[in-house]
């Protein structure tokens, strides 16, 4: 976007703002009215107006959902209604103005921001109130979702309202603790503290906020830089002479290193007073701590040790890093800690009790949670996978076939292995980065940033030899882009136009159909002239602990285009300016480590329809099961804020999720570790399989003698047959005798057995209905027991995948199934309650209700078993003749009291089938 067409895009947002609906039609009348002013003061020029009015259509039509936040009981004083009107929203204000008006954020993100900030900080304690308190906080965003935005506006108001030393904590490498402290010095300091700790006085120091016209010079003062090697250090601290509760607030950002934390720990302390106990406490000096990523590092990861009656003993060490954050909080009289992470469960298994004389309490969020809802047109989860909706399309961005990359990166790989050639996958890949940065040209979006991420080894030394090939391709590519193929007939123009046909223009017409974007496609002849320019525009960079490159967007004012090479350093936190194209192999398993690595997950204004993720079928599987597991849990959060709920009791809720945290516990068990597992009000579902022919064979003889079994007195309901009053034992016994995939989750049947023993002697769970799935308009059926069924189709996600039948979604039952054995009344309470949810989302009114408001609504003595025998033929399995893959649904209710049952985990399955973590 040209200057000229910024200044028109700017006068004609302000035009727009404030009224109550803008449409189309106002946009493009306030648009030309807004060219017109421009042309009769600056004279005429090329404007393309098309494009403006998509920008602010775009921004207008923005829209984000109300955050919800659980409440714990704690010694909390409300403050901010009382102290609104008398505080200068200084710092505030001109970053509002800052987000509006330079970043052209949507005034409903920017407002929404405003709100949910203000419900954090009314949730801090007033930093002027009188003696000793603290509390402890947790804000849950989504990856790449404007979580840094969010903690930005809360530093402004917190300073505005007088706290006066504000410590951010970052991850643990310099690249993410230097790219933190470069967003705050843009939307906090308004200043560039690299400058500063130069005393580099050639030019102006002021950026970001501090460029915003007509806004005051305001002062803090910061002991950290965007320098790589600008985090705390003690004597640059004392040479610059500032200290914590001065007239000025005060910023460090810091990573979570035990010896910054250490330093910084003794500095921050020095004027305290010793108390009672030996501790240098700091009073009258309100700090804030917000801890970016608070599942990395800052979780206590030592196990609890007991007394012999179950008590926690008093001899406990705590992991170093968690030591420092607490022992930093418990050394001042008044202090606040606030986490912002996009994968909360670490920071949920933090032990409430884990408090110790020397550190103090553990950051479990006792006071609050607060559960972000992300913009409109945040690409995140549930878009690439279609999770939003039951008839939800996922976005066709994703591609598996990378088979010819386990030769060439084997997963379990050792340091010193030394890849080949390139795989034609990933050149594949990048060839259609290059594809991607010629068609953001044509598109007119010159000066953006565009980068590729490859990220297929945690060894230093491997991605090196990575990069060379890398390089050397590429290099290859632009050459021949550059001077033409020499008369060969094959070559890499014939490879990028035939990848432009095959799949981007089918892809980029799939998601206007979709209503997922709204940009054309341009011509072939178009993105061939610009397919030069584009590659020319390319860098390399390799982003780990031991190289110098850093991802500079800053210093690239024009624009950087860049292929980013690297592991653990682009797993967690970074951000990737205009990532379009990721290449993806890491075989991490674990739940926050995976969805962390989610770089590819945010915002793609004018080129989502362009963005391409290459990883394995294994990968993507595990990322859509995780996905599904980690809305369930956010919509669990939803309801139980709804009624009240605390931090403790979803703490509770999240430990003995089925889904949800089998997972994670297992990847960081050291040891044998007794996990209590609740199946109150879910569903378990089967719904990945072994493509083996022989095991679900056996699973169809053991399920047509289990149907034989329950005799004749069957009903019919629908297309299903249903049988009534079945006693426990017998769901226990086609559970014992099911083969699951080992990574069935909930639908394990060993904890399903367990669950609903234990719920039978607790007098719940004591009469069944089972029901047999049956299609009769199917294409193919079969006899079970006798019974003629038609066999239910369900998909294969990905055909490619050699040893997993997985299904769509993550779901097997279809929505109306869970009503098979409920009554009219139940029905129809579910759901009213299912529509009084989507009216407050702002959704339309749904005809059947949720699966959660009907286990709600279900007596807590039934429970529904539902047997699918899924058509092997339609999901093209091979080698089964026939033979229909037997799945299952169970619909549970709310178990009266939250019952939960006891088994033992270890890792020792984890370590054989995917290597240590």
């Amino acid at each position: 976007m040209t200057s000229r067409e910024q200044t028109v895009l700017r006068l004609a947002q302000t035009l727009l703002m404030g009224l109550p609906e803008v449409t189309e039609d106002l946009i493009r009348m306030n648009v030309q009215f807004a060219v017109d002013t421009v042309e009769r003061s600056q004279g005429k020029a090329e404007i393309d107006v098309d494009a403006l009015v998509r920008e602010l259509r775009s921004r207008f039509n923005t829209t984000i959902g109300e955050g919800t936040i659980m409440e714990g009981s704690r010694d909390h004083l409300p403050w901010l209604p009382d102290r609104r009107a008398g505080i200068k929203w200084r710092f505030w204000d001109r970053y509002r103005q800052f987000l509006e008006d330079e970043q052209g954020w949507p005034e409903s993100v920017v407002r929404q921001i405003h709100k949910v900030t203000d419900s954090v900080i009314e949730r801090l304690e007033d930093p002027v109130r009188e003696g000793k308190w603290e509390c402890r906080g947790m804000v849950v965003g989504h990856v790449q979702s404007g979580k840094t935005a969010n903690y930005t506006g809360l530093i402004c108001k917190a300073v505005d309202a007088g706290y006066k030393l504000i410590i951010v904590l970052t991850g643990m490498h310099n690249s993410l603790r230097s790219q933190t402290q470069l967003r705050l010095d843009e939307g906090f300091l308004g200043f560039d503290t690299q400058r500063t700790q130069r005393f580099d006085a050639n030019e102006s120091l002021r950026i970001g906020v501090g460029l915003v016209p007509s806004s005051e010079l305001l002062v803090a003062h910061s002991l950290t830089s965007s320098l790589d090697k600008g985090d705390f250090n003690s004597r640059v601290a004392n040479q610059i002479g500032v200290v914590p509760g001065g007239a000025d607030s005060v910023l460090l950002v810091v990573k979570k290193n035990k010896s910054v934390l250490e330093n910084l720990l003794v500095w921050a302390t020095m004027l305290g007073e010793l108390d009672g106990e030996g501790k240098r406490i700091v009073r009258n000096v309100p700090l804030l701590v917000v801890d970016d990523e608070a599942d990395n590092a800052s979780v206590n990861t030592n196990p609890v040790p007991k007394n012999l009656d179950g008590s926690k003993s008093d001899e406990w060490d705590v992991s170093a890093i968690n030591g420092c954050i607490r022992m930093l909080l418990d050394r001042f009289s008044r202090s606040a800690y606030v986490g912002y992470t996009a994968t909360p469960f670490a920071n949920i298994f933090i032990y409430p009790e884990g408090e110790t004389p020397e550190h103090g309490r553990d950051l479990f969020p006792e006071s609050f949670i607060v559960n972000l809802k992300p913009p409109s047109n945040y690409v995140g989860p549930t878009q690439l996978f279609g999770l939003a909706e039951e008839d939800s399309q996922p976005y066709p961005l994703i591609r598996t076939d990378l088979d010819d990359a386990e030769g060439w990166m084997p997963m379990r790989h050792k340091k010193h292995h030394v890849p080949g050639e390139l795989p034609d996958s990933l050149r594949r890949a990048i060839l259609s980065f290059i594809l991607v940065c010629a068609c953001r040209l044509a598109r007119g979006h010159v000066n953006s940033h565009n980068s590729m991420l490859i990220h297929v080894t945690r060894f230093v030394d491997v991605q090196n030899h990575v990069y060379e090939k890398v390089t050397e391709y590429v290099d290859e590519v632009r050459h021949v882009l550059e001077y033409g193929q020499g008369g060969r007939k094959a070559g890499p123009l014939g490879e990028i136009e035939a990848i432009w046909r095959e799949d981007f223009e089918k892809t980029s017409h799939a998601m206007r159909n979709m209503q997922a974007c709204e940009e054309e496609i341009p011509a072939w002849p178009q993105i061939k002239s610009l397919l030069h320019e584009a590659s020319s525009r390319i860098q390399y960079k390799r982003i780990n602990g031991s190289a110098a490159d850093v991802l500079d967007y800053r210093n690239h004012r024009n624009g950087l285009t860049v292929i980013a090479i690297g592991g653990d350093k682009l797993s967690r936190g970074l951000t990737l300016e205009g990532l379009s194209v990721s290449y993806f192999l890491r075989a991490s398993r674990m739940y926050d480590t995976l969805m962390q690595m989610g770089r590819w997950f945010g915002y793609r204004p004018g080129y989502v329809d362009l963005c391409r993720i290459y990883t394995t079928v294994e990968l993507r599987e595990w990322y859509e099961f995780i996905s599904s597991a980690n809305e369930e849990l956010r919509q669990e959060f939803d309801r139980m804020a709804e009624h009240g709920s605390t931090p403790r009791e979803f703490g509770l809720r999240v430990r003995t999720h089925p889904d949800g945290l089998l997972i994670t516990a297992a990847n960081k068990m050291k040891s044998g570790t007794r996990l209590r597992v609740s199946f109150s009000r879910s569903l378990s579902e089967t719904t990945i399989f072994k493509k083996d022919p022989e095991v679900h064979r056996r699973n169809f003889d053991m399920t047509d003698e289990f149907i034989a079994g329950l005799g004749s007195q069957y009903r019919r309901k629908g297309e299903s047959y249903l049988w009534d009053e079945i006693a426990p034992e017998v769901i226990e016994q086609f559970l014992g005798a099911y083969e699951a995939h080992p990574l069935a989750g909930s639908a394990s049947p060993g904890p399903l057995v367990d669950y609903i023993r234990a719920r039978k002697q607790a007098g719940e769970l004591t009469s069944w209905t089972v029901a047999l799935a049956s299609r009769q308009s199917a294409k193919n059926s079969i006899k079970i027991a006798g019974l003629d069924v038609g066999l239910i189709v369900r998909s294969d996600d990905d055909e490619s995948s050699h040893d997993n039948y997985t299904l769509p979604k993550r779901h097997i039952v279809s929505p109306a199934h869970e009503t098979l054995d409920l009554n009219e009344q139940q029905i129809r309470a579910a759901l009213e309650e299912t529509n009084r949810h989507r009216e407050k989302e702002q959704k339309e009114p749904a005809s059947i209700p949720s699966g959660h408001d009907l286990r709600l609504k279900r007596p807590a003595n039934r429970g529904l078993l539902i047997i699918y025998p899924l058509d092997s033929t339609e999901a093209k399995l091979a080698g089964f003749n026939g033979v229909p893959v037997i799945g299952f649904a169970i619909s549970f209710p709310e178990s009266s009291s939250q019952g939960a049952v006891e088994y033992l985990v270890n890792n020792i399955y984890w370590n054989e089938e995917f290597g240590s973590q």
